[in-house]
């Protein structure tokens, strides 16, 4: 039985698909490591400065996020849509003064400052009308309707404003920044406007701030009279871009916050769990090493975590229960060799004791053959239990390879039929025609059959007879070895798998080491089969009847 199934008895199944934040697998106390529960006493619920992977989980969410701000604001999308709009709505009330003042006709200066005066400028841009020479005619510059309005705060925005400059500062030149001038770009315009095209330009000011123009010819009797010029106010795109900036870097802000307390969470629910597997995992190190005081140690059992945590504690605690049963397995096997061991050495200290004091030959003799038999004994003992023990590692060695099961027991078949005959015992065999191929350790389960088929030799008598016939049943094949021998005791049926049983004839003592079955079953479980032993009686008969004989059953995957 391995422990993986022991296991899945003990844990709550996990429920996929459910989303568990922080710790909320349940592990009683009494399942828990005492040095384990220090180590997490410790720790905390927020073990960034102890936990390397949560510090990551916490710097790589926010990171993310980061960029995508940087992003947005590098790209700024709005600001691009702002001057487009700004420059086609400038366009078009340059295009309607124009309109005006052809319409209206005035020609002299006071006409055209009058007409200025009575049309509604956009807050805070200026008017301008050139003649053809260039010179001034008409200049207006329009209040901003809000004058008197406060500036709605950007905290943010100017504060990292204050903080670039301060980084800037020492790559800042000295000069001092000129006066603003509208006049500037729109007489750099002049030329085109003249040619009877409208143009429209962005530029900046000299603090950096975004400043539209736009220049338009006056038309009179299909000749330019006149270019008016317009100029937006300084900067008012760049306020509508800095207050857009401020929700946007509050907006971040507070995803700032709840990224960082979700990533809390989410590197409590993957850093604390590895965190415990590890410390447990170091805790069990540090008691093979002796520096901690020795006993079992504990994997946290995590598996009602429906995820890969939950997997890996399963598969950790599978581990350490097949490990902590090898290793009680392995003392067990010290203690069954220590005891076998012992009846043959006591034979052979009385055999020895008395030997010094027989004076007969005959005696003498006796007492040689005693010790004869007592080291072939001890010697066979050595050898089965030197196999048994490489066994293991051998099979996890050895590469598995495909196989005809059908030819390797006809092989054994023909030299084992040869050991029959010269007892006089009968060997049938029954093979199907077609081959079964099985992916396995062709010479170890050859080791199987041999041992199977020699026991029942080795039980019958002249006259007997011993059966192995094999049969293909869907994705299993089925090799059974029979005999007409005398049986086995029903009370044995259960017991003649285990280490150094051996039933045998009372001619037969010490023959065997009873470890060729025990063998037998390791391997074929190790090959995903099974086997199990029956007595063969006649479907009429009683169950308290004698058997008519043994049947040994090997099942295989194919």
């Amino acid at each position: 039985m391995t422990a993986l199934p022991r296991m899945a008895k003990d844990s709550p199944p996990a429920r996929s698909g459910e989303l568990l934040l922080g710790e909320d697998w349940v592990q009683p106390e009494s399942m828990a490591d005492a040095s384990l529960r220090q180590v997490q006493g410790r720790r905390g619920w927020l073990a960034l400065k102890d936990s390397p992977l949560a510090r990551k989980i916490v710097l790589f969410n926010l990171l993310a996020l980061v960029v995508l701000v940087v992003g947005v604001l590098f790209l700024n999308p709005l600001r691009d849509s702002l001057v487009i709009q700004r420059e086609q709505g400038l366009l078009n009330e340059a295009l309607l003064v124009s309109d005006v003042i052809e319409a209206s006709g005035a020609a002299d200066p006071a006409a055209m400052a009058s007409t200025l005066d009575r049309l509604d400028i956009a807050s805070g841009g200026e008017v301008m009308v050139f003649d053809r020479q260039g010179v001034i005619l008409a200049a207006r510059s329009a209040e901003p309707r809000d004058a008197g309005a406060t500036e709605r705060s950007t905290p943010i925005t100017d504060g990292l404003g204050a903080i670039w400059g301060l980084v800037s500062t020492p790559f800042a030149g000295t000069d001092p920044v000129p006066v603003y001038d509208a006049e500037a770009p729109l007489r750099a315009l002049l030329p085109q406007a003249m040619q009877g095209e409208t143009m429209v330009t962005t530029g900046r000011g000299p603090d950096g701030a975004a400043i539209f123009s736009v220049a338009t010819p006056v038309m009179k009797d299909g000749q330019i009279a006149a270019v008016v010029g317009l100029a937006s106010a300084a900067g008012e795109i760049d306020r509508l871009v800095r207050y857009e900036r401020e929700q946007v870097l509050q907006m971040f802000l507070v995803a700032l916050a709840v990224s960082f307390g979700l990533s809390l969470v989410l590197a409590s629910t993957i850093a604390n769990p590895l965190s415990d597997l590890a410390a447990a995992a170091e805790l069990g190190r540090d008691r093979d090493g002796r520096k901690t005081a020795p006993g079992r140690i504990r994997i946290p059992d995590l598996a009602a975590r429906p995820d890969e945590i939950g997997r890996l504690s399963v598969a950790l605690r599978g581990m350490v229960t097949a490990l902590y049963d090898r290793i009680d397995a392995n003392e067990q096997f010290a203690a069954d060799v220590a005891h076998e061991i012992k009846n043959p050495l006591a034979s052979l200290r009385s055999a020895v004791g008395t030997l010094r004091f027989a004076k007969r030959d005959d005696q003498k003799e006796k007492l040689l053959e005693v010790i004869e038999h007592d080291v072939r004994r001890l010697d066979r003992l050595v050898s089965d239990i030197s196999n048994a023990s490489r066994l293991d590692s051998e099979l996890v060695k050895e590469d598995a390879e495909a196989f005809n099961m059908i030819k390797t027991l006809s092989n054994l078949s023909e030299y084992l039929g040869k050991q029959a005959g010269e007892k006089g015992v009968e060997f049938i065999t029954d093979f199907p025609s077609d081959p079964v191929m099985i992916n396995g350790l062709e010479a170890r389960l050859a080791q199987v059959f041999v041992n199977l088929i020699t026991n029942a030799i080795s039980f019958c008598e002249d006259g007997d007879a011993v059966r192995v016939w094999a049969r293909r049943r869907d994705n299993r094949v089925l090799i059974v070895v029979e005999d007409t021998g005398p049986g086995i005791p029903e009370q044995a049926l259960t017991k003649v798998f285990k280490r150094f049983y051996s039933e045998r004839p009372q001619g037969q003592f010490g023959n065997h080491s009873g470890l060729g079955l025990a063998i037998s079953r390791q391997i074929v479980e190790a090959h995903g089969g099974v086997i199990w032993a029956e007595n063969i009686r006649p479907t009429h008969a009683d169950s308290s009847s004698d058997p008519l004989g043994a049947r040994f059953v090997v099942g295989l995957p194919v």
